[in-house]
């Protein structure tokens, strides 16, 4: 009986931890190596005026670049959100695009950015949609 009850508590922790495990990425194919795309959004929106073409130019140069030498992508957009107070916000926007291994070093580095900004522009979020992704070049 106790040989029983051992093997239904494991069968049953079995299926309660089986919905924990982590989705795998699917594998890349032959000449993709594994990455992970970060978009990140940026408001120009805050208590000090719009961040200007000229103020988002040096943050690419001075915090961007540095950390992603090998390469981004960033284009203007409009959107618009929800603030912590519940107010909508429309604004002007950047998105950046940084595709990087998926490692510890790139993620500190993308959390520092927006840390930067962040502090930089007075705001209250930046929007990071992080996937996996399978890159070639």
């Amino acid at each position: 009986m106790r040989l029983l009850q051992r093997n239904a508590a494991a069968c049953v922790l079995a299926l309660v931890t089986a919905g924990c495990a982590s989705v795998q990425a699917p594998p890349c194919a032959r000449g993709e190596q594994s990455a992970v795309s970060d978009q990140l959004y940026f408001g120009t929106s805050s208590a000090n005026g719009a961040v200007t073409p000229a103020q988002w130019a040096a943050f690419l140069q001075s915090s961007v670049t540095p950390r992603f030498p090998a390469g981004l992508t960033v284009w203007p957009a409009s959107g618009q959100w929800r603030t912590a107070d519940g107010a909508i916000i429309r604004e002007n926007s950047y998105v950046l695009t940084l595709v990087h291994p998926d490692d510890h070093p790139n993620d500190a580095a993308v959390r520092a950015l927006i840390a930067d900004y962040k502090a930089r522009f007075s705001q209250e979020a930046v929007l990071r949609v992080r996937s996996h992704a399978c890159a070639s070049f």
